[in-house]
């Protein structure tokens, strides 16, 4: 320990952590967690006291962001420190000393946790050496510098040996294995190897890169341990602090949240999925048949018998093998994103694409002899900005094709056995493909033909799939081995290891296991005739469930999106539904639906597909090998999880009706009184007369809003035993908050008034910053002081919106009210591209990250699309204005992503419409009657399930997003005051989501005033959406009430 004290006490950083790295690995386990990160958090610390910003960044990036996955506040609030001119502002560290008490306080923390650290163990103190073990090493050292030469020429001759064997058609020393995160922060400039015994290196990334990704081991002598490593046990220990260990005074807390000890007691979640609700009989037969179920009535909408469409365009090979055995199963079912395509992957070569139509309307897209043997897995994604089909197959290949015609467009070669599994997804802007095979590598392909880029070992090593949580920030794979043993494991990108292995497994599985992941919370899987449910952040078995008997060894499972409920094989060919107490109540509402579709028109058309939860079933399962794979359960209405659609409908358990009353007839809910919803108004501030732009921060815990005056307000609901979580709410007042400098965040305005311009803003994704306009410069605040970083771009022209990219928080799309579009790059404080394509000034933007595009709207009502990558304009087109409309002169067009990032609503003083991206066609549009009051402004919720409108005559109004049908309608009673309702001239002028509650929005007043708006707690939802019969026609005319009243009118 001496030796180590002199290196802290000295300040040797690269010493102390080389020392560290003999003993422990920045991950073993929660004390070297701690340990690593209060060495690194030291140097950053004192790099900032030196005020050496630029050192204390490379830190930050190179040595800090590894902890960000564990703990994303932690990290956020140390970035925070490089705004402050002092880091002792930060009221955690305002006893900090100086940098030779800091150490000593430091060395004192660290020597408790070495000292808990079990990899320390009989490791502090020296061994005591006999004479004779002292001499016997001294001989040796001679020895070895005799023969040192002659050792490292036969290492060096063996090496290449092995790697010439390994690769043979390459003959180079081959890479080390790169980090999964590692080769996606870097796409090769160089051709690879169409095979490859190991990853191709590309290199440690560059600082922005880093900034996106977690640091990668730069030591080529590390090796990425496997499921079998023995590192496996320290691995799966948990992470965080314990109690026993106190902080000193100049310590950040940092608590690793998520990563519990195993001996935390759990109780079963009520939202799990454990209800058998459902049982849907004789789903597949032995002959690769596929059906389509309406679950909440329990009716079998589709059946399809296995032919083939075109046998005359099928190859050789696929025909010889149907005559010499006609049986075909099915493989994997799958839909497409949007739902309006589902694919089948079968035992013997082909793959076939139906589209969907709504009720039992399927019609045959494409047929596809995709591989020479079985096809193994399908799935969908969005390549290139265009839909394509992911397949893999028993002649070792992946391949990827148009979805819209078939062509194949990439083949990826490099499997030296069957590819089992296929799993596309995307990280900032690199689109990629996991692949599993049935010799258990694992490997990864972009979309460029230039071979895989990571090769490594599944645990169990043969049949393996991979999926993603659903935000796609954790990576789990489950797999079998041979002997029946089987792994669920998460993986560490940014290393390429085994994070953690999840334990209650059969010791010898009677099958291949599947899983699933829910709620970005739970893993579950089909395993000894039951399903399993396990915690993310803990390897114990949370609880099993055996679906009241009848399953198989391994039933397959799939949950639908948001997790009340779950398919399961079962034992007799059929499925059964799992349901929690939400998903029991979803089901009841459509089961209402069609009793009463039913029960009004005995001829009435089936309730359409939107409102039901359809189910495609395979073929039973076979005896042989990759075809006991049975049903999937697919989505219509779901939208597109990290490009693969593995779900079931995306349809809100919220979304349901009274059960009991079954002859009820479905009526517009309207609310006109106080008492029938939760509504908040927010403290006010006198000095702001008109609210003109109004967000939540994307934690969720606060409202910012930017007034006419050119102020921002910032409202924070704070933590404590009535409110525990923090967020926001209509139950809970928050705090008009300022800092203690008392200081008011306002824009430049230059010599204009205020009043008369157009202001904008935009927050970056960890609400650290907000860059805003009030028709003077752009200026950038800090969140946390309300300081002004910088200004930038003087009018003329004025900015008038401002999105933040995507990928980049450095790359800014300004719209300008001279009509131009201004692609700037903060960093470097330049404009990279000037977009030309409207005529009046720009009044919405919106980035799609998977279609890579970027959205426009102007005041002259046009839609402009354009690429993300050259900024070239794609399509245009004007917004067609309602027979007999004229919008205002400088009428407002509003654009916004919908959740599958493929739609965008639009948001016009004269109506709403939702648009398809690729093609810019209009797929369902809303229009109030002639003689209502003009749209002011409309938004998503959070989950794109509803929106919400605001209108200049104060109502507000709930649609049901997929058909644009007004379910809900709350009148301006409910929260303005007699007096204010007799005043004209008060109106929302700006509304806005909750980023996590869907129910949940808030609405900016032209008085200055913003309101929160829930539900009540009772009802949990905006009204009931209408029934499906009554969805055929999208532009839907309507009238809304007198300002004021509360009577019943027909709908706007």
């Amino acid at each position: 320990m001496k030796y180590f004290e002199d290196e802290v006490q000295n300040g040797n950083w690269d010493d102390v952590e080389k020392y560290l790295s003999g003993f422990t690995k920045v991950d073993d386990n929660r004390y070297s967690m701690k340990i690593f990160f209060e060495i690194r958090k030291q140097k950053y610390l004192e790099a900032l006291d030196k005020h050496d910003r630029s050192k204390a960044v490379e830190i930050l990036v190179k040595d800090l962001k590894v902890f960000a996955s564990f703990n994303e506040e932690l990290f956020k609030e140390i970035t925070q420190l490089l705004t402050l001119e002092n880091f002792r502002e930060n009221e955690q560290l305002s006893k900090y000393g100086d940098t030779k008490s800091a150490r000593a306080i430091m060395l004192v923390e660290l020597k408790k946790l070495i000292e808990a650290n079990p990899l320390f163990r009989d490791k502090l103190q020296f061994p005591n050496l006999k004479n004779s073990r002292l001499r016997t090493l001294i001989n040796q050292s001679i020895n070895f510098v005799r023969t040192r030469d002659r050792i490292l020429i036969s290492k060096h001759y063996l090496l290449t040996i092995r790697v010439v064997n390994q690769m043979p058609f390459q003959p180079t020393p081959g890479p080390v294995p790169t980090p999964l995160a590692g080769w996606m922060s870097n796409p090769p400039q160089v051709a690879h190897p169409s095979v490859s015994g190991s990853a191709i290196g590309l290199g440690g990334p560059s600082i922005p890169a880093a900034l996106k990704h977690p640091r990668t081991p730069t030591n080529p002598s590390l090796d990425f341990p496997t499921g079998d490593s023995d590192h496996m046990s320290k691995r799966t220990r948990p992470m965080g602090i314990t109690e026993e260990v106190s902080l000193p005074i100049n310590v950040l807390p940092a608590a690793f949240q998520g990563h519990n000890s195993h001996t935390q007691a759990f109780n079963a979640p009520d939202d799990l999925p454990k209800t058998v609700a459902r049982t849907l009989n004789q789903v597949g037969t032995n002959v690769g048949d596929i059906g389509l179920w309406e679950v909440g009535s329990r009716e079998k909408l589709v059946l399809r018998n296995f032919k083939v469409w075109d046998l005359s365009a099928c190859s050789m090979p696929m025909q010889a093998a149907l005559v010499k055995d006609p049986g075909v199963s099915v493989n994997r079912v799958i839909w497409s994103p949007d739902g309006s395509l589902f694919g089948v992957a079968y035992s013997k070569h082909i793959v076939q694409i139906y589209s969907y139509h709504g009720g039992d309307d399927v019609r045959q897209h494409l047929e596809i002899d995709a591989h020479v043997g079985g096809v193994n897995d399908l799935a969908f994604s969005h390549p290139n900005k265009q839909l394509c089909v992911i397949t893999c197959g028993d002649d070792k290949t992946i391949k990827v094709w148009d979805a819209a015609t078939g062509a194949r467009q990439y083949t990826f070669e490099g499997h030296d056995a069957p590819v089992y599994s296929v799993c596309p997804h995307y990280k900032e802007n690199i689109q990629f493909i996991f692949s599993t095979a049935l010799d258990g590598k694992i490997k990864a392909w972009l979309y460029d033909n230039m071979g895989s880029r990571v090769d490594y070992e599944a645990p169990g090593r043969w049949c393996t799939t991979m999926a993603y949580s659903a935000d796609g920030t954790r990576l789990f794979s489950c797999g079998t081995s041979k002997d029946g043993e089987s792994h669920i494991v998460e993986w560490n990108e940014s290393e390429g290891a085994v994070k953690r292995t999840y334990l209650g497994f059969r010791k010898r599985s009677l099958g291949v296991v599947q899983f699933d992941t829910t709620k970005n919370r739970f893993l579950a899987a089909g395993d000894d005739f039951a399903i399993k449910y396990w915690d993310m952040d803990n390897t114990q078995l949370l609880m099993s469930v055996d679906a009241d008997g009848g399953l198989p060894a391994s039933p397959r499972i799939r949950f639908n999106k948001d997790g009340a409920l779950l398919a399961v094989s079962s034992s007799d060919n059929g499925i059964k539904i799992l349901a929690n107490s939400d998903g029991l109540r979803l089901l009841r509402t459509f089961e209402n639906l069609s009793y009463d579709a039913a029960s009004r028109t005995p001829e009435a058309p089936k309730p359409a597909i939107n409102n039901t939860i359809p189910v495609a079933a395979s073929a039973a399962p076979t005896s042989a090998g990759l075809t006991e794979r049975v049903a999937s359960v697919g989505s219509i209405s779901g939208t597109a999880n990290n490009g693969d659609t593995r779900n079931l409908t995306d349809v809100k358990p919220r979304i349901t009706e009274d059960a009991n009353d079954k002859s009820k007839i479905w009526k517009l809910t309207e609310i006109s009184e106080s008492s029938q919803c939760r509504s908040l108004k927010l403290p006010e501030n006198m000095r702001v007369t008109k609210i003109s732009r109004l967000i939540y921060t994307n934690s969720g815990n606060a409202i910012l809003a930017l007034a006419s005056n050119a102020i921002h307000l910032l409202w924070k609901w704070q933590r404590n035993e009535r409110n525990s979580s923090g967020k926001a709410t209509a139950g809970i007042s928050p705090q008009l908050w300022q800092p203690s400098s008392g200081i008011l965040m306002t824009n430049d305005v230059a010599d204009m008034n205020p009043e008369e311009s157009v202001s904008c803003f935009a927050l970056s994704k960890n609400d650290s910053y907000v860059m805003s306009a009030s028709g003077g410069k752009i200026s950038l605040f800090n969140m946390m002081t309300f300081k002004t970083m910088t200004t930038f771009m003087s009018p003329p022209p004025a900015a008038t919106f401002l999105a933040f990219h995507p990928q980049d928080n450095n790359i800014i799309a300004i719209g300008m009210d001279d009509s131009t579009i201004q692609i700037y790059n903060v960093r470097v404080d330049e404009v990279k591209s000037k977009l030309k394509g409207h005529s009046k000034r720009i009044t919405g933007l919106a980035f799609s990250h998977v279609l890579n595009v970027l959205v426009s709207s102007g005041a002259d009502s046009q839609i402009c699309v354009w690429s993300s990558d050259g900024w070239e304009k794609q399509k245009a087109k004007y917004l067609q204005l309602p027979s007999g409309r004229t919008a205002a002169a400088q009428s407002d067009t509003r654009v916004q992503f919908h959740q599958d990032q493929i739609h965008f609503l639009v948001v016009h003083e004269t109506q709403l419409a939702i648009y398809e991206t690729s093609k810019l066609e209009c797929v369902r549009q809303w229009v109030p009657r002639e003689s209502s009051a003009p749209i002011s402004h409309a938004t998503f919720s959070c989950d794109s399930q509803l929106v919400y409108a605001c209108f200049l005559d104060a109502t507000v109004c709930v649609f049901t997003a997929s058909r644009l049908r007004l379910r809900c309608r709350i009148n301006p009673s409910v929260y303005l005051s007699p007096s204010v309702l007799s005043n004209l001239n008060v109106h929302p002028m700006v509304i806005a989501a909750h980023p996590q509650e869907p129910n949940q929005f808030a609405l900016g007043l032209s008085d200055g005033v913003v309101h929160v708006f829930e539900p009540l707690e009772s009802e949990g939802k905006w009204g009931v959406p209408p029934p499906a019969e009554n969805a055929s026609t999208s532009n839907v005319a309507a009238t809304s009430p007198a300002r004021g009243s509360g009577s019943e009118q027909g709908q706007r």
